[in-house]
């Protein structure tokens, strides 16, 4: 039995990669304990890494990219999942070092898998995806330091693009006042309707200063861009605020960036990770954005696209053009 994947190959005298639909069978999948029948991925900066030229993140080939999937499961060696059951995977370095879910099948541990909660679908918990469950973490985390709403506003940097997106929902969603950050004027509309209630131009916060502090404006920040921004943005964080960091599409340095609003007004830097969260965390996760994230306000983020359309979207999510979510039926 053969089936559709998008297949990175690397020719070996150039090393130069290529991507292309290809059909593979169940023999060609890696090894896991659960093969499932995929039914949706998504797109992320990730996958625009290993999709485009030079590979990436891909440490061998041939190689079927995609983070993040959501499907049911076919056959299960692990008592966990049975055929039938709906699950969702992301992280763990799938679709990397691992095949991943740009393919109608896919075979993967299962400690990688989680059960699709019953107030999603396949396609919903596509929509979300990384990018939604990265933004949950921050949020949770900012909570966990504190955070609650109030009159001053959370900053959502790179608010336009797919855990921007979501932040934004979720924050107003749950009442918080967000501020949203964009270097795309055309997207103000698209931000006010996910519930941002502030536009903040991108050149206000890409400026690097000398500035030790600057006045005290945000109460809480998801910050997906790093890079000067970051470094700016802690120097206006309110005192004992923290700002949680999931990306660096502005480059890893935080230039510009001095230890005086660690010292001076206690503003934590929080890292999050979704690639090696524990089980339970993920779980706690995925339940929240069940609860929290409006289906309507989903909806409207979401561009749908074919195994065939993802060499180019890849190439558009490097260069800041992909808006919302990019949700992928590989069986189209």
């Amino acid at each position: 039995m053969t089936f559709n994947a998008l297949v990175v190959t690397k020719d070996e005298d150039s090393g130069k990669t290529s991507a292309a639909v290809e059909q593979i069978s169940l023999d060609d999948l890696p090894g896991g304990d659960v093969t499932v029948a995929v039914e949706y991925s998504g797109l992320n900066y990730k996958d625009g890494l290993c999709i485009g030229p030079g590979g990436g993140l891909v440490r061998s080939y041939p190689h079927v990219p995609g983070i993040d999937f959501a499907g049911t499961v076919e056959a299960s060696d692990d008592d966990r999942y049975k055929p039938g059951d709906k699950v969702i995977l992301t992280g763990w370095r799938v679709g990397e070092a691992h095949w991943g879910g740009y393919a109608q099948k896919a075979r993967v541990k299962a400690d990688w898998l989680v059960p699709l909660p019953d107030a999603l679908d396949t396609r919903r918990a596509m929509a979300v995806g990384t990018a939604g469950l990265t933004a949950m973490l921050a949020i949770m985390a900012l909570e966990d330091h504190g955070l609650t709403p109030g009159a001053d506003p959370v900053l959502v940097t790179g608010a336009a693009g797919g855990v921007g997106s979501i932040a934004v929902a979720v924050l107003a969603q749950l009442g918080y006042k967000v501020a949203a950050v964009t270097g795309r004027p055309e997207t103000g509309d698209y931000l006010r309707d996910l519930g941002a209630s502030q536009i903040v131009p991108r050149e206000d916060l890409t400026e690097i200063t000398k500035k030790a502090l600057e006045a005290e404006q945000w109460a809480g920040c998801v910050d997906a861009v790093a890079g000067p921004m970051l470094g700016r943005v802690l120097k206006q964080m309110k005192y004992g605020s923290s700002v949680a960091a999931i990306g660096l599409a502005g480059g890893a340095p935080i230039e510009g960036a001095l230890i005086t609003p660690f010292i001076l007004r206690g503003v934590n830097l929080l890292g999050i990770d979704s690639v090696m969260q524990p089980y339970a965390r993920r779980v706690e996760a995925w339940r929240r954005i069940a609860l929290h994230l409006p289906m309507d306000k989903l909806e409207a983020m979401v561009q749908p696209a074919t195994l065939g359309d993802l060499p180019e979207l890849g190439r558009d999510i490097l260069k800041g053009r992909v808006k919302g979510r990019v949700v992928v039926d590989v069986n189209a």
